[in-house]
């Protein structure tokens, strides 16, 4: 899939027919909804169909002209719409758990409904690591693979670059040289992805 910024898959959405767009906007999005919706609470299925409709609510929200940058951020707007999407979908559970209970379940099953501030944490948790998910899959395409492997491994926690150079047979400087490279690389498609124009 080749890479577009944020704005670039939002004009693709302008076009009802065009289907490329709405693949790209799912493989861009889909993934963080999905976490969120089954961090909230839902099903597997649950989350999957959450994700689908709140995303066609975005697309159809931006269409109609509602998103404005100003006005905050692209993934503040995606949160409100997945968010009030989840809370219907509990809702829904709710309703079948109280008719099958008697009402007894439903006390419980809402209590497990994280607050809003709560929710806002989770979902800035699951929009990061999609994002850096994709920053990083797209540098490993741009990278050799010797260079991406010291990165790789000079990123995981406790290890030093002496002991990842003797691993791969490099020197320390290398090491060095592809962390900073492939990071310096991952910020860089991190403003991409999220640019605004």
């Amino acid at each position: 899939m080749d890479w577009l910024t944020t704005s670039s898959i939002l004009d693709g959405l302008k076009l009802h027919e065009n289907h490329g767009a709405w693949e790209r906007l799912v493989g861009r999005f889909r993934s963080p909804i999905v976490s969120f919706a089954r961090r909230s609470g839902l099903a597997e299925a649950d989350a999957e169909d959450v994700a689908q409709e709140a995303l066609a609510a975005f697309a159809e929200s931006y269409r109609r002209g509602e998103f404005a940058p100003e006005r905050g951020r692209l993934s503040h707007w995606l949160f409100g719409i997945a968010h009030n999407h989840i809370l219907r979908q509990r809702q829904k559970d709710a309703r079948r758990s109280a008719k099958v209970t008697a009402g007894a379940a439903g006390t419980t099953f809402w209590a497990s409904v994280p607050e809003e501030a709560e929710a806002t944490a989770i979902w800035d948790r699951e929009w990061e690591q999609a994002i850096w998910r994709q920053c990083v899959d797209r540098a490993r395409a741009e990278f050799e693979p010797a260079t991406y492997r010291a990165f790789e491994l000079a990123v995981e926690p406790g290890r030093r670059a002496e002991e990842v150079a003797q691993a791969l047979g490099v020197t320390v400087k290398a090491v060095y040289n592809a962390k900073h490279r492939v990071l310096k690389r991952i910020r860089e498609l991190r403003i991409e992805i999220e640019q605004l124009v």
